[in-house]
C-alpha cells in the first residue's frame, strides 16, 4: 500500500518504534512520530518515505553505541522534517544516490560527517543544526540546496563540496571548525551566497583541485589561516565578500587560478550600485519597444530589492520583499521576454543563484489521477530553483476555466505551499489575460497573498507595431518601403481593433507573410533579382501578407 500514514506512539493501535512502522510502510508513506527518543538506526534501500515529528513534539532519535550511521540510506528518496538526530560511532545520515530532503532537524554527529550525501540525486537541507562530529555536510557529486543552516564545533571541515558538485549554498552560517570552514575540491562548483564563516583552525574557505565556487556577499572571520585561498588550477569568483580578522592576506588567488575577485566595496559586486551585468540588463529591457509602464515597474521592483541588498549588508533588518509577480494582459505584449530579464535581473542583483528561466504551462503541472498532480507540481518547481518559473496562461489550471476537473486545482494549492516554502528560492510569475487572472486569483483564499505585485502589460499601439516590424525588418537586412509604412499602420488598426488581436504575435506572423509574398513575387520577374530587390519589401507585399 502506498501513501499511508503510520503513527509512532506509545500508545494502542500505534507502532511502537519506527522500524515497526518502516516495516509496514509502503512507497510514499509518512511516518509521524510521537514525542520521545527512540534508540533505533536504520538501514533503507530503495525507499521513499518520510519521517516526521508530531506536532509540537520534541522527537529525539538516538543511534548512540551503533557504528553505523543512524540512516544509512541507499536509493530512493527520505525525507525527516522536525527530528533531532543523535550519531553514537558514525555519522547521523549517509545517502548515496537519495533524494533526500532534511528540514527543521537538529543533528549532533558522531565519527565522520554529520551528514554524507553521493550521487547524483537533488538534495534539500534547510533550517537545520549540525553540531559535534568530525564534519559537518560533505556533498560529493549532484546539485541540491543547502539553507538556513548552521554547522559548529566539528574537529574536521565544517562543510566539504567535491566531486563535481554544484549545490547552493545560502544563508548559512559554519563556525568553530578544527580545519576549514568550507572546503570546495575536485571540479566542485557551488553557488555560495550570504554566508557566515567564522572561528576556523585553518583557512575559512579553501579552494583546491579546480575547484571554482562562485562567491557573493558571504563574509569570512577570526580564522587561523587566510579567509578565502584559492589554489592553482582553480577558477570561480569572489563577490562582494568581507574578510575580517584572519591571516594575511585575508584572500589568496595563486598564481595559475583565474578566480575573479570583486571587492564588497566594488560597485560591480552582486547588488553594487554600478554593475555592469545589471546596467546591461536595465538597458535590454529599456530597448524593447513600448511598455512604459512595465519598465517603470521592473525599475521600482530593481530599486527596493537592491536597497534591500545595501541594509543587509549595513547589518540593518530588510523587510520582506515577495519576487512572484502576476503579468496580465494580452498574448504578444512581452510578458515572456520581461519575464526572462527579470530573472536575469534577479541574478545580477544576487537574489537569486542561477536567474535560469522554465517556461511550463497547464499540462506541465496537472498529472492524470489524484497525487500525481501535486508530484508534477513539486518537481517543476524544485527544477526551476535559482531562477524563474513562468506560468503561461496560469488561469487555465483554476477549474472554473478549464474542463479537468478537480486536477487543476491541485497544482494550484501545491504551489500555493510551494510559493511560501521555497520563496526565497525560486520566482514564479503567472501570466494571462487581465480578467482570467483576476478570477484565477480566487481559485485558493492564499494564492493572491503570495504575489507582490500584478504588472500589466498593455496593447501595443499601431505605431509600436510598425517599430517592431521595422527591427524585424532590419534585423533580416530587408529594407521597407516607405510607402509601405502607412499600409501596414492602418493594417494595425483595423486589426487592434479586432478580438483576440495577438500584438506582436501578429506583427511577427504579418513579417513571415510579407517574406513570402516578396519571394512569390520575385519568382515571377523572370530573371535573377538584384541585391536591392532582394533586400526590398513594398507596400504590395504588405497588402498581400493582410489578405492571406
Amino acid at each position: 500500500m502506498t501513501g499511508r500514514t503510520l503513527a509512532v506512539a506509545a500508545r494502542p493501535g500505534a507502532y511502537a518504534t519506527i522500524g515497526d512502522a518502516l516495516a509496514d510502510a509502503g512507497d510514499d508513506a509518512v511516518i509521524t512520530v510521537a514525542a520521545g527518543t527512540y534508540h533505533e538506526v536504520f538501514e533503507l534501500a530503495g525507499r521513499r518515505v518520510t519521517i516526521e515529528a508530531a506536532a509540537g513534539a520534541a522527537v529525539v532519535v538516538d543511534g548512540g553505541g551503533a557504528d553505523q550511521p543512524v540512516f544509512a540510506v541507499h536509493g530512493g528518496s527520505l525525507a525527516l522534517r522536525g527530528i533531532e538526530v543523535r550519531a553514537g560511532a558514525a555519522g547521523v545520515i549517509s545517502a548515496d544516490d537519495v533524494a533526500l530532503t532534511v528540514r527543521q532537524c537538529v543533528l549532533a554527529g558522531g565519527r565522520g560527517p554529520a551528514i554524507r550525501i553521493r550521487g547524483t540525486a537533488e538534495f534539500e537541507v534547510t533550517g537545520c543544526a549540525v553540531a559535534g562530529g568530525e564534519q559537518g555536510i560533505v556533498v560529493e557529486g549532484g546539485s541540491g540546496t543547502l539553507a538556513d543552516t548552521t554547522v559548529q564545533d566539528v574537529t574536521g571541515d565544517g562543510v566539504i563540496v567535491a566531486m563535481g558538485a554544484d549545490p547552493v549554498i545560502r544563508n548559512c552560517a559554519v563556525t568553530g571548525c578544527g580545519l576549514r570552514g568550507l572546503y570546495v575540491y575536485q571540479y566542485a562548483r557551488p553557488v555560495v551566497e550570504r554566508c557566515e564563516i567564522s572561528r576556523t583552525g585553518q583557512e575559512g574557505i579553501a579552494v583546491a583541485h579546480h575547484g571554482a565556487p562562485e562567491l557573493a556577499g558571504c563574509t569570512v572571520r577570526d580564522t587561523r589561516g587566510a579567509g578565502i585561498a584559492f589554489a592553482t588550477g582553480c577558477g570561480g569568483r569572489v563577490a562582494g565578500c568581507r574578510v575580517e580578522n584572519t591571516a594575511e592576506p585575508g584572500i589568496v588567488v595563486a598564481p595559475g587560478a583565474t578566480t575573479t575577485v570583486v571587492a564588497a566595496s566594488d560597485p560591480a559586486a552582486p547588488g553594487g550600485l554600478g554593475s555592469q551585468e545589471l546596467d546591461d540588463l536595465l538597458a535590454e529591457l529599456d530597448a524593447m519597444v513600448g511598455l512604459p509602464g512595465v519598465k517603470a515597474e521592473v525599475r521600482a521592483l530593481v530599486d527596493e530589492l537592491q536597497v534591500n541588498e545595501w541594509r543587509r549588508r549595513a547589518g540593518l533588518p530588510v523587510g520582506a520583499t515577495g519576487h512572484h509577480l502576476v503579468f496580465a494582459g494580452a498574448p504578444g505584449t512581452g510578458k515572456t521576454t520581461v519575464a526572462r530579464i527579470y530573472g536575469k535581473l534577479l541574478k545580477a542583483l544576487g537574489v537569486l543563484p542561477r536567474g535560469r528561466f522554465r517556461e511550463v504551462s497547464r499540462r506541465d503541472l496537472v498529472g492524470q489521477y489524484i497525487g500525481h498532480t501535486a508530484e508534477k507540481t513539486a518537481v517543476v518547481v524544485e527544477e526551476s530553483l535559482g531562477g524563474v518559473l513562468f506560468i503561461d496562461e496560469a488561469y487555465m489550471l483554476s477549474r472554473a476555466a478549464s474542463a479537468g476537473g478537480d486536477f487543476g486545482q491541485e497544482a494550484i494549492d501545491m504551489l500555493v505551499k510551494l510559493m511560501e516554502d521555497r520563496r526565497d528560492d525560486v520566482a514564479v510569475i503567472v501570466a494571462g489575460y487581465t480578467a482570467e487572472m483576476a478570477e484565477f486569483m480566487s481559485a485558493n483564499p492564499g494564492l493572491a497573498s503570495r504575489f507582490g505585485k500584478t504588472i500589466e502589460f498593455a496593447d501595443y499601439t499601431p505605431g509600436e507595431l510598425l517599430g517592431i516590424v521595422g527591427r524585424m525588418v532590419s534585423a533580416g537586412d530587408y529594407a521597407l518601403d516607405p510607402a509601405a509604412r502607412p499600409v501596414l499602420t492602418e493594417f494595425f488598426t483595423r486589426a487592434a481593433a479586432e478580438p483576440n488581436f495577438g500584438n506582436a504575435r501578429d506583427a511577427r506572423r504579418l513579417f513571415e507573410g510579407m517574406r513570402k509574398a516578396q519571394s512569390q513575387r520575385l519568382r515571377q520577374l523572370g530573371r535573377i533579382p538584384d541585391v536591392g530587390e532582394l533586400r526590398e519589401l513594398l507596400a504590395d507585399d504588405v497588402v498581400a501578407a493582410a489578405t492571406r
